[in-house]
């Protein structure tokens, strides 16, 4: 018998549910098999110096100290309950939310909570072997706070299968552990989660724009008229911006260090800048081509009934939808999309209701572009005359109006062979692979040192300092 209040934090009385304790009981085992078989690499006896979550309150969601990751305490959290609160969009607006699933919709509320809970483990999988030449002990630290609050984000996703779906909840619940990222035969569900993540310029990118996903993804389903599910994803959500915080200070200070060794050796071109054992800026900007496009696909097609079916039966809402001036139901109103006609990209307006894919990509499109501003003021800052920029929405996109076009970054409509003829200007060549992973040559572990081509942090975890032990080798 698992000491439920020892092993998993909640707040949702697990001890008292005999049901729920025999099926955890059974799950995790196969969740700690899958941690030693696709966890961080060799780091089960390291020290980490880890946030944990004990409890929502404010001082209780960020307790600090030293844990072995395989005894990590993966709690279960949902925000408290508010007695009064509603279903606020679609046909059931203004009923009370629900507390268990409505029979209708119980087939797609457990479709919409697999999708979301397969991304969690993905991740880690995907992230595995990077411990292995993290550029400090600062950034070994935080990939290793991404993956156990990935972890974390799973036993969320599954405390909602195990409790409110029975045996097809259990099934759903052990098919998670079962793919595995990038497998032939029994892959993640979504594309960008099959990607490997090979070196850490693209952890930094993954975090910066494929967690923002996550955010924006959770944010809508915040907003679900099933209660259970809308108070656990406001609380992952309280985690998720570390997440975003690593990956875009990780691209910065890259970007910093970049730009500090051209200034002080006066070089511009790409292959004077890696001789110095940097990652220039060209290679940096098709990164981030990559990234942003494989990610604006996760939002799913731009003309879609099934995020329609989601929003009318109140399951999964916009971004921030109570915040929202209008209706709430959508169903006169309308949302531009572009769609590829003849050689030109064209707008036109379709029902609101259909277009919630494409409305919450550009919301999510309006805050990427603001973190790509930051990394800009980070070029302009040292003076080095290069512009980063976002290319067009349906640049490289394998998903919606532009699967099967080829779109430069500029929005052209292009030839297959104009495409062929520079897609390697514009994403990460073999080169460029093979470079940025030279560059990945082992661990730095010294206390306070740092990799050559990343900058340091402008302040350590926790109030620590940059010389902190933040992970103990035993």
């Amino acid at each position: 018998m698992i000491d439920y209040s020892e092993k998993i934090p909640n707040n949702v009385d697990l001890g008292r549910d005999r049901v729920l304790q025999r099926a955890l009981e059974h799950w995790q085992p196969a969740y700690m098999n899958w941690w030693y078989d696709m966890g961080p690499n060799e780091s089960h006896n390291f020290d980490v110096y880890l946030r944990t979550a004990i409890s929502v309150e404010p001082d209780g969601w960020a307790q600090f100290d030293y844990v072995k990751m395989p005894e990590y305490r993966w709690g279960i959290f949902l925000q408290p309950r508010d007695e009064s609160r509603q279903v606020n969009f679609g046909l059931h607006r203004g009923q009370p939310a629900w507390q268990d699933v409505p029979g209708e919709y119980r087939s797609t509320l457990r479709r919409v909570i697999v999708t979301q809970g397969d991304t969690e483990p993905a991740s880690v999988e995907q992230q595995r072997m990077l411990g292995m030449c993290c550029p400090s002990l600062y950034d070994l630290r935080n990939i290793f706070q991404v993956n156990v609050e990935e972890g974390r984000h799973l036993w969320a996703m599954v405390y909602l299968l195990h409790r409110y779906f029975g045996r097809d909840g259990r099934e759903e619940a052990e098919a998670l552990l079962d793919r595995r990222s990038g497998d032939t035969d029994n892959p993640r569900i979504l594309g960008a989660f099959n990607e490997p993540t090979p070196d850490w310029l693209a952890f930094y990118m993954f975090t910066f724009f494929t967690d923002r996903d996550g955010k924006f993804q959770l944010t809508a389903l915040a907003e679900s008229g099933f209660d259970p599910l809308s108070r656990t994803c406001r609380f992952m959500l309280t985690e998720e911006a570390h997440h975003m915080f690593v990956g875009e200070t990780g691209v910065g200070r890259i970007i910093q260090r970049t730009c500090e060794v051209m200034k002080e050796n006066k070089v511009d071109d790409p292959s004077d800048v890696r001789s110095l054992g940097v990652i220039d800026l060209e290679t940096i900007q098709r990164y981030l081509n990559f990234h942003y496009s494989v990610t604006l696909d996760l939002f799913g097609s731009d003309v879609s009934s099934n995020a329609a079916n989601y929003f009318t039966s109140g399951l999964k809402g916009r971004y921030r939808e109570t915040k929202l001036e209008d209706d709430h139901v959508l169903s006169e109103a309308t949302y531009p999309v572009l769609e590829v006609v003849g050689d030109k990209v064209v707008t036109k307006n379709v029902p609101a209701l259909t277009a919630l894919n494409e409305r919450l990509r550009d919301d999510y499109i309006e805050e990427i572009r603001d973190g790509v501003n930051r990394w800009q003021r980070v070029i302009d800052q040292v003076g080095v005359p290069f512009k980063l920029t976002l290319p067009h929405k349906g640049f490289h996109r394998a998903i919606g109006n532009f699967a099967g076009h080829y779109i430069s970054p500029l929005g052209e409509v292009l030839s297959e062979e104009a495409w062929k003829k520079h897609a390697s200007e514009w994403l990460p060549s073999a080169k460029d692979n093979a470079y940025v992973q030279s560059l990945m040559s082992g661990r730095v572990v010294e206390l306070g040192k740092f990799a050559n081509w990343i900058a340091p942090p402008a302040r350590g975890v926790n109030g620590q300092p940059l010389n902190f032990e933040y992970v103990r080798f035993n």
